[in-house]
């Protein structure tokens, strides 16, 4: 089942209206990545009810009729022999409309996955192939709930999570798949000089990048399952700048940003998104208030309210 949302990106409409779809054969399942690549969608994995990991690969076809209606068409993806092994809770992100990249996620028996996959969509969406990217120390801890965000060209940034020994994270780590042999680079910086002035552990947070070099993070739960409210910004230029050896960037890399109007309320495991703008955020839905029994429904409780999020640039 999908649903679509009109109205985003308008706002001289104060309503949104949302669409049920037919969208049919994917099976259902939580824990999944979807993936926008041009007007498809690229589903990969996820958990279902009988708590079976999946590994299949689908694509949606996104078609707009009269009226402002869309359906999507959904099909399993030939991607050959290798594919990743089955997970979910995994972070994933579309490159350059060429590439779909998963790190982590959990695995069969339960625990955390530190591998990474590139899937490569070269041939127009007609058939893909899974290529496993080597490991090469060093390499991010094996985790879970963590996010990976592309920041243009062939480059993206992975951000927080929970490790296999349910230590929740907020390191930062680039990868550039455009390199022969990619690999991970974690960006260490002295915590002393960034206290107060970076994000605590999250998992279950969403990263996104929206407009002015930026990764807007916000939400997530930390290791006592305590949900958050707050939103940061990580500026890809001082970041880059860091990387390449500036340590006088660090303190410009994170800024905890000041909401006006109606917050979302604290919450995790989130759908977020930005319009074409950049300047405009969707949240949508996650967990929120009590703690998270996964065996017990009446543990979970989820939200269906959608958030819009304008970013406004203070000269």
């Amino acid at each position: 089942m999908a649903y679509v949302g009109n109205g985003a990106g308008n706002r001289s409409s104060a309503v949104f209206s949302w669409q049920q779809l037919d969208s049919g054969t994917p099976s259902g399942r939580f824990g999944h990545s979807c993936s926008i690549v041009g007007d498809a969608l690229v589903l990969f994995g996820g958990i279902n009810d009988q708590g079976q990991r999946l590994n299949d690969t689908w694509i949606g076809q996104i078609i707009c009729e009269e009226s402002r209606r869309m359906k999507i068409s959904w099909r399993l993806l030939e991607v050959g022999p290798h594919a990743p092994y089955p997970r979910g809770a995994h972070a994933a992100c579309c490159v350059d409309d060429k590439f779909i990249v998963i790190h982590g996620g959990i695995g069969q028996s339960g625990s955390r996955l530190g591998d990474t996959w590139l899937l490569d969509l070269s041939n127009g969406l007609r058939s893909g192939i899974w290529h496993q990217i080597e490991d090469t120390e060093p390499l991010p801890l094996s985790r879970s709930g963590h996010t990976l965000t592309w920041i243009g060209g062939s480059r993206m940034v992975l951000f927080g999570g929970r490790g296999s020994e349910f230590d929740v994270l907020n390191d930062v780590w680039l990868l550039d798949i455009n390199e022969r042999y990619p690999k991970w680079k974690e960006l260490k910086y002295d915590l002393s000089s960034v206290l107060g002035e970076m994000p605590f552990p999250r998992v279950g947070h969403s990263a996104t990048l929206v407009l002015g070099g930026k990764i807007l993070v916000y939400g997530g739960e930390d290791s006592q399952r305590r949900r958050k409210d707050d939103f940061w910004t990580l500026d890809l230029p001082a970041l880059l700048q860091f990387e390449s050896g500036s340590k006088k960037m660090t303190k410009r890399m994170w800024k905890k940003l000041r909401i006006d109007g109606q917050c979302p309320n604290y919450r995790s495991f989130h759908g977020a998104c930005v319009d074409t703008s950049g300047c405009h955020v969707y949240i949508f839905g996650g967990m929120v208030d009590g703690l998270v029994h996964p065996a017990e429904a009446s543990g979970l409780r989820f939200d269906g309210q959608l958030y819009q999020v304008d970013l406004v640039l203070h000269l």
